[in-house]
């Protein structure tokens, strides 16, 4: 994976780690800033607009997930949460501050970089109309679904289901972010059953194999994200 000049700030109070991340980084091709305080993060994102922020939660100023509650108004860059954490309670509330990714410390540095790819990969589809991921043809303006060059014919609700996981694509999304997208104030927990009745059926119909979804992939506890590849 080349980073193609991308921009990647790094925010982690650990000078060893981001030295680290910089080094892997940069000989892929990426251009890598670094921030140890939230307080500098928050000044310099929206002046440096990075393609991908990395952001450790246990800052000494600010709670990450408060940094990433503050930066979601002031810029659109993806941010992916580093945390020794790894509670389900913790990667929901990050992803519902705004979030993008979560990943539990120490990473698999391979998962990260792909973390990466996925998310600059998902702003490259931003203004695609017709959405494809492996053998999954979504034609936004026919509002048209095609599997493996063969017609799906979803209900209402599942195709506007898709159509939010595809404009998320590759986004880690709770279960409380996907049903308010989907079926806005309703009573959370009618909802949250609607959604995983909803998931079920689309995955049915998406995937050959229903004991191994190719498409939708389940983050237990947390919520679930559209698979796209990591090439940009």
């Amino acid at each position: 994976m080349n980073g193609h000049g991308s921009t990647i700030l790094i925010v982690d109070d650990e000078a060893a780690l981001r030295q680290v991340l910089r080094a892997r980084l940069t000989a892929r091709g990426y251009i890598v800033h670094e921030a140890s305080t939230g307080e500098e993060v928050l000044r310099i994102a929206p002046v440096l607009q990075p393609d991908v922020i990395v952001l450790d939660i246990g800052l000494p100023d600010i709670d990450g997930i408060e940094v990433a509650r503050r930066l979601r108004p002031l810029v659109q860059t993806p941010i992916i949460i580093l945390s020794v954490h790894a509670a389900e309670s913790d990667k929901i509330a990050a992803l519902d501050a705004g979030a993008d990714d979560y990943l539990t410390k120490p990473c698999d540095l391979g998962e990260l970089l792909d973390r990466i790819g996925t998310a600059l990969r998902r702003v490259a589809l931003k203004d695609v109309q017709v959405f494809t991921a492996g053998d999954l043809v979504v034609d936004l303006n026919r509002q048209t679904v095609q599997v493996a060059n063969s017609p799906v014919q979803l209900t209402a609700m599942e195709y506007e289901l898709l159509r939010v996981f595809v404009f998320n694509a590759g986004r880690l999304l709770t279960q409380r972010r996907l049903a308010q997208e989907v079926w806005g104030e309703r009573s959370e927990n009618n909802a949250l059953q609607l959604l995983r009745t909803t998931i079920t059926t689309l995955r049915q119909k998406l995937d050959s194999d229903r004991s191994h979804p190719d498409h939708i992939a389940t983050e237990p506890g947390v919520g679930y994200r559209l698979r796209i590849a990591t090439s940009i």
